[in-house]
C-alpha cells in the first residue's frame, strides 16, 4: 500500500493518491493479484471539481508461468470506477507465449474502451482492439561458425470497435535471423504497413501541411541490422531501413556504440537519422538524434550516470545527471538533475532537481 499527498500548484489542486495491491501465488509459479488506485482532489471545492473530483481504477491480473517456463502469459481486467460505468470504461488483455529451443510463438490481444480514463498513469490510446500474433523457428546446423538461423513472421493489427471492428492500423513483418558462434547476430526484414488516420497528421511533426483524417496509406520497407558480440568490452549495433512512408520515402539509420571500462563503468553513444521525403505541399525533413551516456561506479554503493541528448526535430538539448547511493540492501537515495535548453545558445528552457528515497523493510 502507498499513499501520497500533493499540494496545490498553480492551477492544479492538491490531491491524494492511494495505491493498494494484493498478490497470491497459485500453482507452482503463477500468481493472481488485485489492485485499487484512487485519486481524490483535496483542494478546491466540490462545485469547481464536479465529477472529476475522483478517479478510481480497480483491476484483477493473472500471471502465468509453467514449471518448465515454456508457457508464460498474462491476463488482466482494469475498470474505471464511477457512476454510470460501462464496458467502455474498461481495459482488458490476454497475452500467451510459448518458447522452446526451436519454436517460439505468441499471441497478444488487448482491448481499451473509448472512455477508459486512468489519470494516475498514462493511456496512450483509447477505443481500440489490438491483435498481435508472432511466430519464429530456429535451425541448428552442424556448422563450425553458425550457431542457429531461421525465419520469423509477426503482425500487429488495430481495429475500431465502434466501426464494426474495421481495420485502422497494420504492420506485418517477415524476417530471417542468423546467429554465429561468436555471438554476432545479423537479420534482414521486409515490412508492409497500412494506416487509416483518425485525425489530421504531419508525418514529420515539423508544422507542415497535414494529411486529412480518414486518409488511408499502404507502403513497404526493407531493412537489415547487425549486433556484435556483447561480451566484448567494445561492441556495437547498426541497422538501416528504406522504403515507402505515407506518400513519400524514408531512410532510417541507427547506430549504438558501447565501451566498458571495467570495473569502473561504461561509455555509450546512440544515434538515429531519418531522411523523410514527401511530395509538395508536405514537409520533408532530415531528423537527427544523438545521445552520449556515461556510467561510473565509485564503489559497490555509489553510482553516477550522465546522459545528454540532442534532438533537432524539437530543437532541444537535454541533460540528465543521476547520483545513486545504496545505503542498505534494496534501499537507495537518488538525486537527479535534469535540464532542457536550446542547442544554439544554451538558453535554459526548464530545469529541475528530484530527490527520491526508498527503503526496504525486512
Amino acid at each position: 500500500m502507498m499513499d501520497i499527498q500533493t499540494s496545490t500548484k498553480d492551477s492544479i489542486y492538491a490531491s491524494n493518491y492511494l495505491v493498494a495491491a494484493l498478490q497470491r501465488q497459485v500453482f507452482s509459479r503463477s500468481s493472481i493479484s488485485a489492485f485499487l488506485v484512487n485519486k481524490e482532489v483535496t483542494g478546491g471545492t466540490n462545485e469547481e471539481n464536479g465529477p472529476d473530483r475522483f478517479n478510481r481504477i480497480g483491476g484483477l491480473e493473472y500471471n502465468l508461468s509453467s514449471p518448465d517456463n515454456k508457457w508464460t502469459g498474462k491476463a488482466f481486467y482494469h475498470h474505471d470506477i464511477h457512476e454510470g460505468t460501462s464496458f467502455n470504461d474498461a481495459a482488458l488483455a490476454a497475452i500467451l507465449k510459448y518458447s522452446s529451443q526451436y519454436l517460439s510463438a505468441s499471441l497478444n490481444q488487448i482491448a481499451v474502451g473509448k472512455d477508459f480514463n486512468a489519470e494516475t498513469g498514462f493511456v496512450r490510446r483509447r477505443g481500440y482492439y489490438q491483435v498481435a500474433p508472432k511466430i519464429g523457428y530456429k535451425f541448428f546446423p552442424n556448422s563450425s561458425s553458425i550457431a542457429n538461423h531461421g525465419p520469423g513472421i509477426e503482425s500487429d493489427m488495430y481495429f475500431d470497435p465502434a466501426g464494426s471492428f474495421s481495420l485502422t492500423d497494420r504492420e506485418t513483418e517477415i524476417s530471417y535471423n542468423i546467429e554465429w558462434l561468436n555471438r554476432n547476430i545479423f537479420s534482414i526484414e521486409f515490412e508492409n504497413s497500412y494506416v487509416k488516420l483518425d485525425a489530421p497528421f504531419d508525418p514529420t511533426n515539423t508544422g507542415g501541411f497535414k494529411f486529412n483524417a480518414n486518409d488511408e496509406f499502404t507502403w513497404n520497407e526493407v531493412g537489415a541490422s547487425f549486433i556484435s558480440d556483447v561480451r566484448r568490452l567494445l561492441n556495437f549495433e547498426i541497422s538501416g531501413r528504406y522504403g515507402g512512408y505515407y506518400t513519400g520515402t524514408r531512410l532510417t539509420l541507427d547506430g549504438k556504440l558501447f565501451y566498458r571500462v571495467q570495473p569502473y563503468g561504461s561509455l555509450s553513444i546512440v544515434t538515429t537519422y531519418n531522411n523523410i521525403i514527401l511530395p509538395e505541399p508536405y514537409n520533408s525533413a532530415k531528423l537527427f538524434l544523438i545521445g552520449p551516456r556515461f556510467d561510473f561506479t565509485f564503489t559497490d554503493r555509489l553510482f553516477f550516470t550522465s546522459f545528454i541528448q540532442y534532438n533537432n526535430q524539437i530543437d532541444n538539448l537535454n541533460l540528465n545527471l543521476r547520483f545513486q547511493w545504496r545505503f542498505a540492501p534494496v534501499s537507495d537515495l537518488f538525486i537527479v538533475y535534469t535540464e532542457n535548453s536550446f542547442p544554439t545558445d544554451y538558453r535554459v528552457k526548464n530545469r529541475g532537481i528530484v530527490v527520491k528515497l526508498s527503503y526496504w523493510f525486512n
